[in-house]
């Protein structure tokens, strides 16, 4: 889908705003000291702030203000020396104090952008940079389980307090593919910074979507005046927790609100749910405004005034970030710009590659952890962490290679024990005598047997030189494959081509 949507009466457009919650990669909660550790028992790691005990007050985690000013710097984004927390008043079940803390008037980071690279093969023609519009931190409420008892619900209130960062899009995403770059991307930036473990499944990670379509030449009209009455009326998308939902639930509502504008309906302002097995939207709540929560300054927290010396010394230990490694990957190392985009895609991918890298040549290391070890991940369905073959076990056959003691063929076999058995690869080639075979006399004996056992073949080799490759199959065959390709090559050539 572009961002063109068919509808009975023409083209429409759609337009995506996304508003990203992301949890804050620390081991406390934003307020209290209560532990944020996956899995817990329910409500084992809750502190009587987050349950909202009488007298109990927040006290700011600095750790989490670090994360985020980080999160912004590395979104290029402005941070701001001076943000207020805000109580944001609305009851709900697993919301213990009845409001919750967030930012709305002055968020800790401002106006930012992330770039999505050109990618044909996932509907991305060119480049294209995403405003966005502020990061705020709030805290996450409590989980309702519906289906632990047949009369009640029951609540587990362990996320109670848990901090996010909620990164909000200028509506700058125009098609289902350029919502899931932009997420895709995001959350690659967020691990790569450690500010985020990016984790849809276990909830770190979720986002909001917000769509509206409009007629052709409108979404133009509004980069001209910034009214947003040129977008049409906007639904947002709770909580949708993978890229694929996110694209499913884009293209669900947009050509819901087509179908209801073109039967001469109006969109009303509300807020829906993605049902990921029906793979449709459902209503939830009429959509609220700011207003409709009596936002007012947290009463309990005073102003987060931040030194510009603070933000410098965050910004100076910055770790190297995607773009800038993909790029020293192709400068430095000499990769191709497809290896190194693929390698500086992931961070797990490129720590992996990189420990594999030490001391050894940058392309032979490339190719082998892209080619045969990604390859043999994506066969059995396992990700870069879940690896039999460790880095350094790699590495080792990598260096095999480098200094001749195995071929690359003999290399896919001792690969291919390490996967299954483990063990040094130096120490399996010694004890199952693998090396290659480097001894020109030794493989001269069986080319000039070769050549006596097939003299026709021989001269066919000198009408066309490219027949040699069935005399190089032979050699390697008789010597179990160990023979060294470079010296048989040599060798033939020398014998047969004169």
């Amino acid at each position: 889908m572009s961002n063109l949507v068919e509808g009975r009466t023409g083209e429409w457009e759609v337009v995506i705003g996304l508003e990203v919650h992301a949890q804050v990669s620390t081991s406390a909660k934003l307020f209290s000291g209560a532990p944020t550790a996956f899995g817990a028992d329910p409500n084992a790691n809750v502190s009587l702030v987050d349950a909202a005990m009488p007298g109990m007050l927040p006290v700011i985690n600095q750790e989490c203000v670090r994360q985020a000013i980080r999160t912004g710097l590395g979104l290029n984004a402005e941070i701001n020396l001076f943000s207020v927390f805000d109580r944001k008043n609305y009851f709900y079940a697993d919301l213990p104090q009845g409001y919750q803390i967030s930012q709305l008037y002055h968020p800790i980071v401002g106006e930012g952008q992330l770039l999505i690279e050109a990618d044909e093969k996932a509907g991305i023609p060119e480049d294209k940079v995403i405003g966005i519009e502020r990061i705020h931190v709030e805290q996450d409420a409590g989980k309702l389980m519906h289906d632990q008892h047949p009369t009640m619900s029951y609540v587990d209130l362990n996320r109670s307090g848990v901090a996010l960062m909620e990164i909000v899009s200028k509506p700058d995403i125009r098609s289902p593919e350029e919502a899931s770059a932009y997420v895709s991307k995001l959350r690659t930036i967020l691990r790569y910074l450690g500010t985020c473990g990016g984790d849809m499944e276990k909830g770190q990670l979720r986002a909001d979507v917000n769509v509206s379509v409009c007629k052709p030449g409108a979404y133009e009209k509004f980069r001209e005046t910034g009214d947003f009455k040129h977008l049409g009326t906007r639904c947002e998308i709770k909580n949708v927790n993978s890229l694929r939902f996110i694209m499913q639930a884009i293209e669900y509502e947009a050509q819901r609100q087509v179908d209801i504008l073109e039967e001469g309906g109006t969109i009303d302002q509300e807020t829906r749910l993605f049902d990921a097995n029906a793979g449709v939207t459902r209503s939830m709540r009429s959509k609220e405004e700011a207003h409709d929560y009596r936002y007012f300054p947290d009463p309990d927290l005073l102003p987060l005034v931040l030194e510009d010396s603070f933000i410098a010394d965050l910004k100076a230990n910055l770790p190297e970030l995607p773009a800038e490694k993909r790029k020293r990957f192709v400068e430095e190392l000499g990769l191709s710009e497809y290896d190194a985009s693929v390698l500086a895609a992931d961070k797990d991918r490129a720590d992996y590659f990189e420990k594999v890298l030490e001391g050894r040549d940058p392309k032979l290391a490339a190719n082998w952890v892209n080619n045969e070890l990604f390859g043999r991940l994506n066969k059995e369905g396992l990700g870069i962490t879940e690896s039999p073959v460790s880095p350094e076990q790699l590495g080792g056959i990598v260096s095999l290679i480098m200094d001749k003691t195995i071929s690359g063929k003999i290399a896919k076999d001792v690969f291919e024990i390490v996967w299954a058995e483990g063990g040094d690869p130096a120490q399996i080639v010694e004890d199952r005598g693998m090396k290659q075979v480097t001894d020109t006399g030794a493989i001269e004996k069986v080319i000039d047997d070769l050549i006596a056992a097939n003299p026709e073949q021989a001269e066919k080799v000198k009408e066309k030189p490219k027949t040699m490759g069935w005399f190089v199959g032979q050699v390697m065959k008789e010597m179990g494959g160990k023979a060294n390709p470079q010296a048989v090559n040599e060798i033939l050539a020398k014998k047969l081509l004169g």
